[in-house]
Order: C-alpha cells, then structure tokens, then sequence
C-alpha cells in the first residue's frame, strides 16, 4: 500500500511571532494538483502533562478556567517545555509548580500530536505514580488555579461528563486506564 503524498510548500509567510507562538501563511500544493493559496499553521512549542496517582488511589487534578470554551475545566497539570528542556523534566516541574506534588515512579506513555493539521507541536505524557504533596504550589502570575483531588476510577466519568475536556488530556486517562494504573490501590503495582 502506498503511504499518501506529501503536500508542497511554495510559500510561507509569518503573520504573527510571540515567544509562544508563531502564527504562519503558507501557500501549498496538494498531489493531485490543487493550490491553496492560504493554509494557516500555528508553531507552538512541545507540552507536557503529568496523570499524577496518589498511593490511596486519588488523581491529582487542577482546575482552571479556559477562555477559548468559557468555562471552567479540570484537567492534568501541564505546562510548556522549554527550550532544550527533556519532556520528563518538564511534566515534573509542571506537576510540582502547579500541585505542590512530587512522585515516586515515573512512566512515559507516550506523546501526541495535538492538531496535527494545523499545529506543529506535542503532547508528552507521563504517568507520576506514589504522587504526594511536597510543597505548596508556585503559581505564575497568569495562573489562577485550584488543585483538585479525585478518585483516579472516577476520571473516564469525568470525562464522559465534559468535566475534563482536554483531548490529550483525555487520551492520557484513557490510555492509563488500558495500562490499569486507574485501579483501585495495591492493585496499580510498583509504587
């Protein structure tokens, strides 16, 4: 079977460049022929987010507003990793900063294209077994957000309910949970 084609980058302008993002206009060509004269990338850096399990079976949440659905969310901590930065060192930093928790065992599940067809980066995660609280949380000044503590079982609930609307967000608890590190404790092994 043959992979499909490439598309062809005939020009790119930037629109828009921030420490964070870079908003691009490239034109391109499809395989068949076709020319889209304006195809809108944004250039985001990698990101990485810790499902953070308690020894007593909890998950370790925050709980934010998000300005782009208008509502508040719950989801894992996560943040940017910075340049030169590795994914795992980022989630912990993220988990630490945000929750004030650290984490005994650490397992990499994997990382995922956010919007592969518009956005350049990824999501990197990690499970943090035996998670416990170690110092208060060091919040940024543009963070306002509140550490949740659940029942790791009640999270694809959670999901299903919209309560945690993250897509990675969502792939991270479901992917754990087909590991089953989502099991009642003792049952999750190695913490």
């Amino acid at each position: 079977m043959v992979a499909p084609r490439p598309w062809t980058t005939l020009a790119r302008k930037t629109l828009l460049k921030r420490w964070w993002m870079t908003l691009r206009v490239d034109r391109v060509q499809l395989p068949a022929g076709p020319v889209l004269d304006e195809y809108h990338v944004v250039e985001y850096p990698d990101w990485a987010c810790a499902l953070a399990l308690t020894d007593d079976g909890d998950a370790v949440l925050v709980e934010q507003y998000r300005y782009g659905v208008g509502r508040a969310l719950l989801e894992l901590p996560a943040g940017m990793i910075d340049p030169g930065e590795d994914p795992e060192v980022a989630a912990r930093r993220e988990l630490l900063e945000e929750t004030g928790y650290g984490a005994r065992q650490w397992d990499a599940l994997g990382r995922l294209a956010v919007e592969p067809g518009r956005h350049t980066n990824y999501g990197h995660l990690f499970v943090a077994r035996g998670a416990h609280r170690v110092a208060a949380p060091a919040l940024e000044a543009t963070e306002d957000l509140r550490v949740r503590v659940v029942p790791a079982r009640e999270l694809p609930a959670l999901v299903e309910a919209g309560e945690i609307a993250h897509g990675i967000h969502a792939a991270a608890v479901f992917w754990a949970l087909a590991k089953g590190w989502l099991d009642e404790p003792g049952a999750r092994g190695g913490v």
